[in-house]
């Protein structure tokens, strides 16, 4: 067995067991939830590769790339941190003299983090497009590719790779959490660990009010244009869809990840009360993953069925017109 006195720094000063034994109920909840975000994603993803090939508006085109972007980042994250928890759930499997290295624990740290910030900043970037390409759409068109949507959504990858990497310098650490099944962020009093749960908290709530305050400057303009949209309405169908998904984002992403990300910080500035408050936020986060996808395939049915519903209307108006309508074929023959 480790000695004490060796005891790796992910798992060190803390009563959290090494070894965690949940209900079978739990783990059949979790499995379930899990495997239903997987699927809804996967889903999600068929539904904006076709999207993509149908569109032909260039502005779509993009945000599908955005949005594509949070799909595979929502799905991933899913299978590499559920798969981390899930095996552990059924091999109840001692962290400290398995992972004694601390790498296991750190890679799930690692990606608690980065699949968290992604999400945060690919809203705020989603933001700051629909912004650009509402308030100056000639700049916006004359400078934006697919290739460079692409880009940003790799740096935005980068970015929030860069930041999950950091406790591996030594600016901040991952730690064993509550129950003993998960590893996340050491929110501590030593100044690495204070600094890196800061940061974290902070990227995640300015990215949150970036985007809350971009998206109602856009709104507020999108509706000004609308009212004089006059014949160009219909072009600016498309500007409306997207800003309701957007929106909608915005609203999964606060709901989801305030409370963590509040809580860390005001954990960073005075000492932590409990540790199950990290547990019960860590998993209200992890429900944007879930909900995300049904976004865009609620948005799809929703869209199918006004096809649908404004193609029946015409059938039925053409019949209408066809079995009331008098018709004259040979009137000329009639005055014969």
């Amino acid at each position: 067995m480790t000695d004490s006195n060796h005891t790796p720094s992910c798992y060190a000063n803390t009563s959290t067991p090494y070894t965690y034994v949940p209900k079978m109920d739990n783990v059949y909840l979790s499995a379930i939830f899990s495997i239903l975000g997987l699927i809804s994603n996967l889903v999600a993803f068929i539904v904006l590769i076709k999207s993509c090939k149908q569109t032909q508006n260039t502005s779509r085109s993009f945000f599908l790339i955005f949005l594509g972007g949070l799909v595979v980042t929502d799905f991933m994250g899913l299978l590499v941190t559920g798969s981390f928890v899930m095996s552990f759930y059924i091999t109840y499997v001692d962290w400290r003299l398995s992972d004694p290295t601390c790498h296991f624990c750190n890679f799930m740290g690692m990606s608690m983090v980065f699949y968290g910030l992604c999400p945060l900043l690919l809203g705020a970037t989603m933001a700051i497009e629909r912004f650009i390409g509402i308030k100056y759409p000639f700049a916006r068109s004359s400078r934006l590719s697919k290739g460079r949507t692409v880009s940003m959504v790799l740096l935005v990858w980068f970015i929030a790779g860069s930041i999950s990497l950091l406790p591996l310098t030594g600016f901040g650490s991952y730690h064993i959490q509550t129950p003993g099944s998960w590893c996340f962020i050491n929110i501590s009093s030593k100044r690495g660990d204070w600094a890196f749960s800061l940061l974290f908290s902070l990227v995640g709530l300015i990215s949150i009010t970036a985007s809350f305050l971009l998206n109602t400057v856009s709104v507020v303009t999108l509706i000004k244009v609308c009212r004089g949209a006059g014949r160009r309405q219909r072009s600016r169908d498309h500007e409306v869809e997207m800003m309701v998904q957007l929106i909608l984002i915005m609203i999964i992403a606060t709901v989801c990840w305030c409370p963590l990300l509040m809580y860390i910080l005001v954990s960073a500035l005075t000492p932590p009360t409990s540790d199950d408050m990290v547990l019960s936020f860590t998993r209200m986060a992890g429900w944007n993953q879930k909900l995300d996808p049904w976004i865009y395939i609620i948005i799809k049915v929703f869209k199918l069925r006004r096809v649908t519903n404004s193609a029946s209307i015409d059938v039925m108006a053409q019949l209408k017109q066809s079995l009331f309508t008098p018709s004259y074929p040979n009137c000329g023959l009639c005055f014969a």
